[in-house]
């Protein structure tokens, strides 16, 4: 495991949050459970390998009396967390990726996130595990595990945020309304459909949990409990609070976790982890959220019309909106957040395509000779492979990436041009189906770090745009324990 910890608080901002089919069960080659294994993970707290590294910063150490708040992030590749105050301050961060655990020949992941977080956990320097107010995690949406309701112990494998259960998807379509979240072979419906249909015979005891839900289990030890964001893609309705009268009429609505909001205080830390690691008596945990909804949670964009672009491998869109949208067509559908939503869509396009052709020196060198006032004549749909989802819908469209000019600024101009087009659509489109019209946009990822990518955004979008100050999700998750607290 390769580990990185940062102790810096003097990194500041504002705090602006509103107040397929599996394996056999890895149980018959997984390690102890409970207290057993949190102890024996404890040895990960210190490796004996490689030591996290540390950076001390020149701001101070917490005040007197002050708490600070846990996020966690389980991203697709490792995870982070991030240590804040009230105020939003950071006073440590750090990440590993996942541990290789194998189990008849395939990935152990369960088994792996779980040795993550109680490495992290050990990450944290000892001086501030005491001052931790309360704990929240995010995880990648879709990723889910049918686990023992009585244990918690794994019975199947995880499915995989990416992974198409397409056997389920006609079952699904036959039950949901036309154009539901839940009407594709990657939703969470599908995963359990599958499972359920594959004639397990632990059904009676079995309870779906997303990867957040189980990690936070393991720190509260109340099996059952999810929140509205991660439970969307199962069916639940964040509008009515509850589950739809066609989902529970389903034998396998037994499985179903119950729902809460994201940032709900669901108990206080397992003793045993607190006295293991540090944290003090009244250290609480919090119902978590998705991945990505953490990352929009971190750019503080807290108003109706504000939008995060992620210019990443892909280019993905979510805008806070006064109005629900669904529409399974483009891949369209909307988290609540309090009493608004997050709509949001993804591109094919994005960054991977410019990574096919050009060095990251090449793109540095030659984004510097454009002028981004200068609108390019080239008109792009820049895609790796044939298909596309958002904001046009079409699984044959094929990459276009000519006429190719013979200069390399031009052609780069072209490219970054129509993406920005692509962009602009997909605002479009979101507007057209009822969404609340954008008026700022905030920018993650790679892409942000390109002035002049900014400024061919700014002009196509005819909006201001401009990074957005923290864009990690474990800073957003550290938002929903802070929430946690001041809303007990």
């Amino acid at each position: 495991m390769l580990a990185s910890v940062h102790h810096h608080p003097a990194f500041a901002s504002s705090f602006l949050f509103p107040c397929s089919h599996g394996y056999p069960s890895p149980r018959r080659q997984s390690p102890p459970t409970g207290l057993d294994l949190n102890r024996a993970l404890i040895k990960l707290r210190r490796p004996r390998g490689p030591r996290p590294m540390a950076f001390g910063s020149n701001g101070g150490e917490p005040e007197v009396g002050e708490r600070l708040y846990l996020g966690l992030d389980f991203g697709t590749s490792g995870a982070r967390f991030s240590l804040i105050d009230k105020r939003g301050i950071v006073h440590a961060e750090g990440k590993r990726e996942y541990p290789l655990f194998m189990s008849e020949e395939k990935m152990d992941w369960a088994r792996s996130w779980k040795a993550t977080l109680f490495s992290l956990l050990g990450d944290i320097p000892s001086h501030l595990c005491k001052l931790i107010a309360s704990i929240s995690i995010d995880g990648t949406s879709a990723t889910t595990l049918i686990v023992d309701s009585n244990t918690g112990e794994p019975l199947w494998r995880p499915f995989l945020y990416n992974e198409s259960c397409p056997d389920a998807l006609p079952t699904v379509k036959s039950i949901a309304p036309p154009n539901h979240t839940v009407c594709s072979g990657s939703s969470t419906l599908c995963k359990l459909v599958s499972w359920w249909e594959n004639d397990d015979p632990n059904k009676k005891s079995a309870l779906l949990l997303h990867q957040a839900d189980w990690l936070l289990w393991l720190l509260h030890g109340k099996l059952g409990v999810s929140d509205y964001n991660n439970a969307l893609k199962v069916g639940y309705d964040p509008e009515l609070e509850s589950y739809p009268p066609w989902l529970l009429s389903q034998p396998y609505s037994q499985l179903l976790p119950s729902v809460r909001p994201p940032g709900t205080s669901i108990g206080h830390l397992k003793e045993d982890i607190r006295s293991d690691f540090g944290f003090p008596s009244d250290c609480a945990v919090c119902t978590g959220t998705t991945d990505s909804i953490a990352a929009f949670l971190a750019a503080r964009a807290t108003q109706p019309g504000k939008a995060v672009t992620s210019l990443g491998s892909t280019l993905a869109i979510k805008l806070l909106s006064t109005t629900r949208i669904e529409d399974a067509r483009f891949g369209v559908y909307s988290h609540r957040l309090d009493d608004k939503w997050l709509v949001g869509g993804a591109s094919n396009t994005g960054g991977a395509v410019l990574r096919q052709i050009f060095t990251d020196e090449q793109l540095e060198k030659l984004s510097e000779q454009i002028d981004p006032m200068e609108a390019s004549p080239l008109d792009y749909y820049p895609l790796q492979s044939v298909g596309e989802r958002f904001p046009v819908a079409d699984p044959n469209m094929a990459p276009r990436l000519h006429p190719r000019p013979e200069s390399e600024v031009e052609f780069l101009h072209g490219i970054l041009e129509s993406i920005a087009r692509i962009e602009a659509k997909a605002y479009n489109l979101l507007k057209e189906l009822g969404a609340t019209q954008v008026d700022e946009v905030f920018t993650a990822g790679g892409g942000a770090r390109n002035e002049k990518w900014t400024k061919i955004r700014e002009r196509v979008l005819g909006l201001p745009v401009s990074s957005a100050i923290q864009t990690e999700a474990a800073y957003g998750a550290a938002l929903l324990a802070l929430r946690g607290i001041h809303e007990k």
